[in-house]
This record gives C-alpha cells, structure tokens and sequence, in this order.
C-alpha cells in the first residue's frame, strides 16, 4: 500500500510539472505577443488626440486576450485530466481546471483519487500565471504611460521653444 501511494504521487509530479511548465512558456509567449501588439496600436495613436478613448479601448482587448489565454491553459490542464481519465467528461474537466486555476474550487467535483495531487500543482500554476498577469498589465499601463508622458513633454517643450521664438521676435528688428 504503501509504495503504491508513493507511485501514484510519483505521477502526478511527472504529470503536474510538464504541464506547469508548458502553460507558462505559453503565457509567457501570449503575454509578449499581446504587449507587442498593444505598444505598436498605441505607437500608431501618438499625436492623435485620441489617447484616452485608444487607451481604453486597448485595455479592454488586453484583458479580453489575456482572459482568453488563461482559458486555452485551462483547457490544456482539462485535456490532461480526459487523457488520464481523471474525470469523467471534457466539461467536467473544464470546470475543474478553471476552478482549480482560480482557486475557486467546485465542491462537486473532484479529481479521481490517483490524481487529486494535481489538482493542487494547477491551484499553483494558476497562482503563477495570474501573478505574470498581473505583473504584465502593471507593465503595459507603465510602458504607455510613460511613452505618453514623454510624448507630452516633448510636445511641450516644443511649444514653448516656438513661443519663445514668437516673443522674441516681436522685440527684434525684421
């Protein structure tokens, strides 16, 4: 009994930690690619008068995007789960692995008993992956920000250089 108990645990890292793995080289990439396609969309708005509404809007994109990556890496876990059988159906699986990765948890479903240790390395990869989540959007309100900031001043400083131009040639003989 015992060693078996030991073999079944044994599977579950075996399983658990690949998977963990994948879904953050997954996030990892998504997040990249949407961070690339949020600067290059807000770069294209610079100098319009635009900014709020674009920004906002792109914001919106960002979270639908990223909400949608978090889903593609539950179904990853939940197409783990069918494979070995560890519940009964891919809806089950589905509304497991969500559940698991948010730390929800569903009270009415559960990983059947050889897998139950993998329920908890999701719980822990989903911790993982919201904590990338939230440090990403952090980044992204923080690069645009401070594009736009620097936009700003330049702008500024531009402005009163030409200012400064108009005064002074109001004084000076033409």
């Amino acid at each position: 009994m015992h060693s078996a108990f030991h073999a079944a645990w044994a599977l579950d890292w075996i399983w658990s930690l690949p998977l963990v793995v994948v879904c953050v080289i997954v996030h990892v990439v998504g997040l990249v690619l949407i961070f690339s396609g949020m600067i290059y969309v807000m770069n294209r708005s610079v100098g319009r008068r635009r900014f709020a509404p674009m920004f906002v809007m792109s914001m919106g994109l960002v979270i639908l995007l990223v909400t949608i990556l978090h889903g593609v890496e539950g179904m990853i876990w939940a197409a783990a789960y069918r494979f070995l059988d560890a519940l009964p159906d891919g809806r089950s699986a589905m509304l497991y692995s969500l559940s698991a990765m948010t730390t929800y948890g569903h009270e009415n479903l559960y990983l059947k008993a050889q897998w139950q240790l993998m329920g908890a390395f999701e719980s822990l990869n989903g911790t993982l992956l919201f904590g990338l989540t939230t440090a990403f959007l952090f980044a992204v309100i923080r690069e645009v920000w401070d594009n736009e900031s620097a936009r700003r001043r330049k702008d500024d400083r531009g402005n009163s250089e030409d200012s400064a131009k108009r005064e002074l040639s109001l004084f000076s003989d033409p």
